[in-house]
């Protein structure tokens, strides 16, 4: 992803608000499966890592990422954003 496509990313997630938390029962199946079904609905999701997660912002959100296949658009204090291009043909797509 290049820094003007990352940009854009930044600018769409500002308005977003979190869909769900990350805690201290870490990355489960069900949690996976929610972020996906978000991320084909939406393409680019806003994520809460709370304080008692088990590890740090930016490493549960390269761990997330690499399960789903997105990409991490940035990570800021406990908020991360993900993106990943939806295969539904009914979803608007976001231009990059």
């Amino acid at each position: 992803m290049t820094s003007k496509q990352r940009s854009k990313l930044k600018s769409i997630a500002a308005n977003l608000s979190p869909v769900t938390q990350i805690g201290k029962g870490g990355i489960t199946d069900n949690l996976l499966k929610t972020l996906s079904e978000c991320l084909e609905a939406r393409e680019i999701i806003k994520v809460n890592v709370l304080p008692n997660a088990e590890a740090d912002a930016d490493t549960m959100a390269q761990n997330v990422a690499d399960l789903l296949g997105a990409e991490v658009v940035y990570v800021i204090g406990r908020k991360a954003v993900f993106y990943r291009r939806s295969q539904r043909d009914d979803v608007e797509h976001i231009e990059l």
